[in-house]
């Protein structure tokens, strides 16, 4: 199964015999804004127009867990994930398709958390919401209470052990901005630099300039370039667990199967026992 849905698609599914629960994720990281900007708020950007039976999702209260020594956006806790997803409609059964406003990051992060704990059948509208070309709705809806269970599969989650361990033997992707993943700036976390070990791929290669992901076949080369070969693990991450969702998604679109390290360098950098590299070179 695909794991991104173009709008058309998307549009005939609604009407279709078995319509997908959808859920707007709508979310922007958190950093400093202009003098007097408000911050982002994605349950008004949700009230003022969404895809019409969509339901919102907050990211930071349903999609993770408080920050704290495991990183800005560790794993939720699994029971709490389990009821809002339940609330919110989502059922074994029944398709799942996510969204957000175009960036991908939140889609992303909500579609690895509900594949990671066994939901067989979710997508990513690719593009997010300004692909969608039908109208919106500012209703609320109240859907039936789902069945979903969450029941996680170790082998797509990495901790910080793990992940360390797979820059050595297999592969692993850093997928903030080159410049972070450098240490020449780094504007939220401790330190600047990367996991020894890890390469450089930063999520936005993997999009046009649409937000819409790049073909399977140019994002299978892309990977081989970076040293996905299919003989060897796949890892990523990110600063908090968010963008590196993303790029697990666009390796899925690939063919590549990629575990998550969550806590990535946010949790990473916040102990200073652990070895940090800087530069352009891996190691």
């Amino acid at each position: 199964m695909n794991a991104i849905i173009s709008a058309s698609e998307l549009a005939d599914g609604l009407t279709g015999d078995n319509p997908p629960v959808l859920l707007d994720v709508r979310w922007q990281l958190s950093v400093a804004k202009a003098a007097g900007e408000p911050p982002f708020d994605g349950r008004a950007e949700y009230a003022a127009g969404h895809i019409p039976g969509a339901v919102f999702v907050d990211l930071d209260r349903e999609l993770a867990g408080p920050p704290g020594t495991g990183g800005r956006h560790p794993l939720p806790d699994l029971t709490e994930f389990g009821a809002a997803m339940r609330a919110e409609g989502v059922s074994s059964g029944t398709p799942v398709v996510v969204y957000d406003g175009g960036q991908g990051w939140a889609a992303a992060r909500a579609w690895w958390l509900l594949r990671w704990t066994g939901h067989p059948n979710v997508r990513v509208l690719d593009g997010g919401l300004p692909s969608w070309r039908g109208a919106l709705s500012t209703d609320t809806p109240q859907p039936a209470v789902g069945d979903f269970r969450p029941r996680p599969d170790a082998a797509g989650f990495l901790d910080a052990d793990a992940a360390a361990a797979l820059a050595r033997s297999g592969v692993l992707l850093d997928a903030r901005a080159g410049e972070r993943y450098r240490g020449e700036v780094e504007p939220i976390d401790r330190v600047g630099g990367h996991i020894p070990g890890a390469v450089s791929a930063p999520t936005t290669e993997n999009v046009a300039v649409d937000g819409r992901f790049l073909p399977a076949e140019e994002l299978a080369a892309r990977f081989k370039e970076l040293g996905v070969s299919g003989d060897s693990a796949v890892g990523v991450y990110c600063g908090s667990g968010v963008s590196g969702a993303h790029e697990v998604l666009a390796l899925a679109v690939a063919g590549v199967p990629a575990a998550l390290y969550v806590g990535s360098w946010s949790e990473w950098s916040s102990d200073p026992s652990r070895p940090v590299a800087v530069g352009p070179d891996p190691q």
